[in-house]
């Protein structure tokens, strides 16, 4: 691949690739054209000058593996977005801070802040961390998040099968991950305005600390916070702190206009959901589908004991494909479906089942003509994306807040919507599969 006509200017590393396309979103919002890239590109692959990216989103599927080969990947992300060009450089997790006392957002955040403080010196020695998304009902007050009116504890994410949250205060939380010093910008600081919460920044990096949890309860906030890290090498948090970015580089001159941003290709042929998640939104927009019209189920048990569920799931679809109609795939389940099914088989165990599953259905339905998918699940979304072999995403325009639609850079495309298990609303299948369908955005 030929090298750009320009350097991106923003380069970010996602740990999953459903929040991969969430940051992506934002960024377009703001006017980046934006590339997507599905796990590391090698050493020397550079982009297509034809997609002339302001910012670059390595997706990994980072975000429950040791922390050790989350450092690495992350690691590597971040040398290949420097070949890039790149002058700032984000790390995307989720607005949930989805995670365990052993990391990994803790430990990658200090690799990636050592690893920069060479070439970047003293705008590497302090970064935030700061996930709300009020867009979609994250807040963070004192340091404590918030889903909805409920602490994150007790939001339903404390029945997570993979990173069970069970502690609000993001600054005890992120402090057992990490060996840094981890302070709080309070929100009487972010209500005073950037200059206050620069002031805010070098007081508590005098005090020693090097990540401090940023409070945060409105887009107003996360502008704000956007303008006072303009300075920083490292930014970490969930997609709705880089609101504020785009306009940074506006200022200083480097990004113009961007009216086609969101501009993607339109892509033919038969379309599929495929819905892995177990969280209460998907959950519901799952009912939502069945309620109208039929889907089929993916039951773990039968996979485990060798039952041929893949072959049924597909001439399940194809039964739909003779009449052209969209396709329900799930393993979507209840709290207590799901644990049942854990106890049985192993909580780790049960949770590639459901993902390898998904990934032959989606390779199956591909060689049967579909070519748009929506994808419900963060591991999920990882699956089936490798499972297709998708390299590389052009993001066009959001369907629902932390979702947009996307088009793979092949010379057959795919268009692809990537979902957050907790994100969208009800109805969002049939959102995302008219915006799919849709001509060029």
């Amino acid at each position: 691949m030929t090298a750009l006509t320009k350097p991106a200017l923003l380069g970010c590393i996602a740990d999953d690739f459903t929040g991969a396309t969430d940051l992506a979103n934002m960024l377009v919002r703001g006017g980046m054209r934006t590339v997507q890239t599905i796990g590391v590109p090698a050493a020397n692959e550079t982009l297509n000058e034809a997609l002339g990216a302001d910012a670059l989103v390595v997706a990994l599927k980072s975000r429950t593996i040791p922390a050790a080969d989350a450092v690495a990947q992350s690691l590597a992300a971040l040398d290949w977005l420097r070949a890039q060009g790149c002058r700032q450089f984000f790390f995307k997790y989720c607005s949930t801070f989805d995670s365990t006392d052993a990391g990994n957002i803790g430990p990658v955040t200090d690799a990636l802040l050592s690893a920069l403080s060479g070439e970047f010196a003293e705008r590497a020695s302090f970064t935030i961390s700061c996930p709300a998304f009020p867009e979609n009902g994250r807040t963070i007050f004192r340091g404590h998040l918030f889903v909805g009116d409920a602490l994150l504890n007790e939001s339903g994410m404390e029945n997570h099968p993979l990173t069970p949250m069970r502690d609000a205060n993001l600054v005890r939380v992120l402090q057992r991950q990490t060996q840094s010093k981890v302070g709080l910008v309070r929100y009487d600081q972010v209500a005073q305005g950037d200059a206050a919460v620069r002031a805010a920044f070098d007081a508590l990096s005098a005090g020693g600390v090097r990540i401090a949890i940023a409070d945060a309860v409105s887009d107003a906030d996360l502008h704000m916070l956007g303008a006072a890290c303009a300075d920083l090498a490292l930014i970490t948090g969930g997609s709705g702190v880089a609101l504020g970015l785009p306009a940074n580089f506006r200022r200083a001159g480097l990004l113009g206009e961007q009216a086609d941003a969101a501009q993607l290709p339109r892509v033919e042929g038969l379309s599929a959901v495929l819905a892995g998640s177990a969280s209460k939104a998907t959950n519901a927009q799952v009912a939502a589908w069945c309620a109208t019209r039929p889907a089929f189920r993916i039951d773990p048990l039968e996979a485990a004991r060798g039952e041929d569920v893949v072959g049924e799931a597909l001439e399940f679809a194809q039964q739909r494909f003779v009449h052209a109609e969209p396709v329900l795939i799930y393993a979507t389940a209840s709290p207590d479906e799901v644990q049942a099914v854990q106890r049985e088989l192993g909580v780790n165990e049960a949770g590639h089942l459901v993902e390898t599953t998904l990934a032959s259905i989606a390779r199956g339905l591909r060689e049967r003509g579909v070519r748009k998918f929506v994808v419900a699940g963060g591991e999920t979304s990882g699956a089936v994306v490798q499972a297709l072999d998708v390299r590389m995403l052009r993001i066009g325009a959001q369907i629902d807040p932390g979702v947009p639609a996307t088009v793979t850079t092949d010379a057959q495309p795919l268009a692809l919507a990537l979902k957050s298990g907790n994100f969208g609303a009800t109805d969002f299948f049939d959102k995302a599969l008219r915006q799919l369908d849709g001509a060029a955005q």
